[in-house]
């Protein structure tokens, strides 16, 4: 037992001994051993703050600092075709959208320095229309731009459709022609209806050489309402022309109902429609002077020649037409007042003859004109109808007045303002050519017959110049705002 606690003893002595003797060695085994433990204690405290600080930030992001992307951040994200457009946004990206196309622009004159601006504008693209398209309206003349006018419209999906502009002021400067600009960032949206919701059931034109009036029955297809519906009614030729334009607005369209719309105009259209299809009332004034047979055949000439003409003229007139007779010489009478009996009219050209006393009498040209004037605006006169007169002589305005060319033309004036197209034919040499072309609506409204062979052509032109065979083709197309139901404010 003494032996095993010496050999204890001796290892201690050996060992533990030595090195407590050294007290370095001992601190550092102790120092080491506290800083690896407060190493560890540090690293656990940073980890565990570490994971506090994240789960709060990721708390608090997913609950308020997530930014769903949406169709006007200015980015392309989420499911977009591009920036804002396509996929879930109601915005069509401009790169899938046909371009809308101007068919023609046209100024209509209202008064002297007012005027109606009309374009059309097809838009292509059977799904896709904006209800907001900005542009510029131009009109101009030989000397540049008269004027210009802003302004936004519809472009309902897949057709073609009006765009109105009135009331554009020129400063009595004469547009020829219009132009249209497109400009700014068209929203273009998937729409829900065009030109197919509404359709026109009747329409009919009153008084268009006084108070034109269009009325027109349109019925909306659609099952829901449309709202201020604009409606634009063109008028054109049978060659498809436009001749006019007027608009109206319809603030409440039920679904599946019709509605009655009226057109007006401030001024007669009468004269602007050459369709046969509106009536004309129309006066010849036949110069029944000593010189109309001086030829000395049997029958006279040019007399027998000019009624021949004349009864065939009224033959070719409508039904719905009216004619009346003037005659002078030293005086002018009305011979026959407006009517539409062209069987009786012609029975009454085919019994005119020359006076005696005439032989030696003159030619009073402004009082046949004045005498014009009188019937074309009696009671007689058809509204609907365009005022014509057609004045033939074979020689000089010699009698009525100090100034008989003067009188004359004073008369043609006021005639011509009462909105008259007032044709003139000079028969034979000695006609003032420059006289019977100023007495004319215009230079293309004279016409010269050198000889009787002329005559009838002559009266066939006039024909055609009233009125073109082909009905008038009137158009009228509605369009709504309402047809994007997903833009903001529909």
């Amino acid at each position: 037992m003494r032996h095993k606690f010496r050999i204890v003893v001796t290892l201690l002595s050996s060992f533990i001994v030595p090195a407590l003797a050294k007290p370095s060695l001992v601190f550092l085994i102790q120092y080491t051993h506290m800083r690896w433990w407060a190493f560890w204690r540090r690293t656990q405290y940073l980890v565990v703050l570490t994971l506090l600080f994240v789960g709060i930030s990721a708390g608090l992001y997913f609950a308020y600092g997530q930014v769903e992307p949406t169709c006007f951040d200015a980015s392309m994200n989420g499911e977009e075709r591009g920036i804002d457009c396509g996929g879930t946004c109601i915005r069509v990206c401009k790169f899938d959208v046909t371009e809308p196309e101007v068919l023609w622009v046209e100024p209509f004159k209202i008064v002297d320095g007012q005027y109606n601006a009309v374009a059309y504008i097809e838009n292509r693209n059977t799904a896709i229309g904006t209800p907001h398209l900005d542009y510029i309206f131009k009109l101009h003349d030989d000397s540049g731009v008269i004027t210009e006018r802003n302004g936004t419209m519809t472009l309902p999906i897949d057709g073609v459709y009006p765009l109105f502009e009135g009331k554009i002021f020129t400063d009595n400067r004469v547009p020829t022609n219009a132009t249209i600009e497109f400009v700014g960032d068209t929203v273009w949206l998937n729409g829900t209806s065009g030109g197919e919701q509404f359709t026109l059931l009747n329409r009919e034109l009153f008084g268009a050489d006084r108070r034109p009036r269009l009325v027109a029955k349109i019925r909306n297809e659609e099952l829901f309402e449309a709202k201020d519906v604009e409606i634009v009614a063109t008028i054109f030729d049978s060659n498809k022309n436009p001749l006019t334009a007027s608009r109206t607005y319809v603030e409440y369209f039920p679904g599946r109902s019709n509605k009655d719309v009226v057109f007006t105009w401030p001024q007669p259209i009468a004269t602007t429609l050459r369709s046969c299809d509106v009536p004309t009332d129309v006066i010849l004034a036949i110069d029944l002077s000593g010189s109309m047979n001086d030829d000395g055949s049997a029958p006279p000439e040019p007399i027998s020649s000019v009624l021949n003409a004349a009864e065939a003229f009224v033959e070719r007139l409508k039904s719905h037409d009216q004619s009346g007779l003037v005659t002078y010489a030293t005086d002018a009478s009305i011979v026959e007042q407006l009517t539409s009996d062209h069987s009786r009219m012609v029975k009454v050209i085919s019994n005119l003859s020359i006076e005696p006393k005439e032989e030696v009498g003159g030619t009073n040209t402004g009082e046949a004109i004045k005498y014009i004037r009188d019937e074309i605006v009696s009671l007689r006169h058809n509204d609907d109808a365009r005022k014509v007169a057609i004045l033939l002589t074979d020689g000089l305005a010699n009698t009525g007045g100090d100034d008989p060319e003067e009188y004359a033309l004073n008369e043609a004036e006021q005639l011509k303002e009462l909105g008259v197209n007032l044709f003139t034919i000079g028969l034979g040499t000695k006609v003032n050519t420059e006289f019977m072309k100023s007495l004319a609506s215009s230079n293309d409204q004279y016409h010269n017959a050198p000889t009787i062979n002329e005559l009838s052509s002559i009266y066939q032109k006039i024909t055609a110049a009233i009125c073109e065979d082909g009905a008038s083709v009137v158009e009228i197309i509605p369009k709504v705002e309402s047809s994007f139901p997903d833009f903001p404010g529909n």
